[in-house]
């Protein structure tokens, strides 16, 4: 029994299986609505358009984002994703909701800065996506809100896209003039893309 072909069998399944279960590399996207898909089919959202891009790379999406999350929701929660996936990079995408609802900048960014680190903590490599309030929030708390991304990137040596929507057009939002249509997904999935390539290699 030493030497059957039956314990040489077994020997060999429990030294694939560790490595099967880690072969997919997993990108994780933490949002808001923006990331979630809010308005539009999940086959038009731009975190599936990403997905399909990068397949091939082996690569899993693991599309996270919730509509109306906030960063101190987001700070709850992202522990227990970090353990269950073991993500290559995370995509943090969220301070918008803060943002339009008019919550202390100092609190907001606390919140990044504490994810930012979780996502270190992790081995993860993260990608963080900075956002844009509209100008009747007032220049010094928009101005202030911008700031945020730069500072937290600077700061954990993170990549960093300034601006989701970045050269989405007018015409390319719901008519709550907040949420980017299906029109704009593609262009927004190659924003991420674009900054996110660096980080696949």
């Amino acid at each position: 029994m030493k030497n059957s072909p039956f314990k040489a069998l077994l020997l060999l399944v429990m030294l694939w299986l560790p490595i099967s279960a880690h072969a997919e590399k997993y990108i994780l996207i933490f949002g808001d609505s923006l990331s979630a898909g809010y308005g539009v089919d999940i086959s038009e959202s731009w975190a599936h358009l990403l997905q399909q891009k990068i397949a091939s790379q082996g690569f899993r999406i693991i599309n996270a984002s919730i509509s109306g999350e906030t960063s101190l929701g987001g700070r709850e929660r992202i522990a227990k994703l970090l353990r269950q996936y073991h993500p290559s990079v995370v995509i943090l995408e969220l301070g918008a909701n803060d943002g339009l609802r008019g919550y202390r900048i100092e609190d907001t960014e606390a919140n990044l800065d504490a994810m930012l680190q979780d996502i270190r903590d992790a081995q993860a490599h993260a990608l963080l996506i900075g956002m844009r309030l509209p100008p009747n929030y007032g220049a010094s708390y928009t101005e202030k809100f911008q700031g945020m991304y730069a500072r937290l990137a600077k700061k954990h040596r993170v990549k960093l896209l300034p601006f989701l929507l970045d050269g989405v057009k007018e015409n390319q939002f719901q008519a709550d003039n907040l949420h980017p249509s299906a029109d704009a997904q593609p262009h927004i999935m190659e924003n991420v893309l674009q900054s996110l390539r660096p980080l696949l290699r």
